[in-house]
């Protein structure tokens, strides 16, 4: 039996315990984590308290709870980096997990139609046709991200249903021949409430990031305006900001 914990604040003493468990190799990722009661009695804590730091290591994404069935080591968080700019499902493979797209909605659409701020992004006229898609991008059967995106349909005139089941990007790059040299971003935390939190499988009102974004071409059209939520027990954005006097660039797709 582990010694009980004496020392104040209490909370903290035993979320420190638990990540040293956790780090300890005694649980692997997918393991069943222990029970509050099983976490009382180890560690000489109430049962609310080992509530409150479990709860709280599961919002943290380390801990997942399984409605019915109990808690479980979270695996590898998906890691968005705001310097470039990669495809989900590259991201998806480096961080060890299967990468699928379930399309939603895929059509042509006049600008006119499209909400005024979109259409100002895009820099088009109202009788351009553009290309309007939705996904829900999973890793390992579990939703991750639910994306809308608005493109002109003159700058990939083939763009197909088949093209959205993967990168984007690649096929963009690749297929089109365009040069994408970066995207102005726009991040918020959010608490993701229908229809989203019912696409990704959350609680309504469950932690989220919404990205807002206009993706650029080297002569300077706009390629992309996207709308896209992020479960944020799934996913952590990562800025490295470089050192006095240097630059940072935006690299291409891949």
């Amino acid at each position: 039996m582990s010694k009980p914990l004496i020392r104040e604040p209490l909370y903290q003493q035993l979320q420190e315990a638990l990540r040293e468990l956790l780090l300890s190799g005694d649980f692997a990722q997918g393991d069943r984590f222990l029970t509050e009661r099983q976490i009382s009695e180890r560690f000489g804590v109430s049962r609310p308290t080992a509530n409150k730091v479990v709860a709280g290591l599961v919002s943290e994404g380390v801990l997942e709870f399984r409605k019915g069935i109990g808690t479980f080591v979270r695996g590898t968080l998906l890691d968005y980096d705001m310097r470039s700019l990669v495809s989900f499902t590259r991201k998806a493979k480096q961080a060890g997990k299967r990468p699928t797209t379930s399309i939603l909605a895929f059509r042509k659409v006049l600008a006119a139609n499209l909400p005024p701020e979109t259409l100002a992004a895009l820099q088009l006229g109202e009788n351009d046709e553009v290309f309007y898609m939705e996904r829900l991008r999973l890793a390992d059967g579990s939703p991750v991200i639910h994306e809308r995106r608005w493109v002109p349909a003159a700058l990939c005139p083939d763009l197909a249903r088949r093209d959205l089941l993967g990168s984007i990007y690649t096929f963009w790059t690749e297929h089109c021949g365009l040069t994408i040299v970066g995207a102005d971003q726009f991040i918020r935390a959010i608490n993701i409430r229908s229809p989203d939190s019912a696409l990704l499988g959350v609680r309504s009102g469950s932690a989220g990031f919404l990205l807002i974004a206009t993706g650029c071409l080297a002569d300077g059209r706009p390629l992309w305006v996207e709308r896209t939520t992020y479960r944020g027990d799934m996913y952590e954005f990562h800025h490295q900001r470089p050192a006095a006097g240097r630059l940072m660039g935006m690299a291409p797709h891949r």
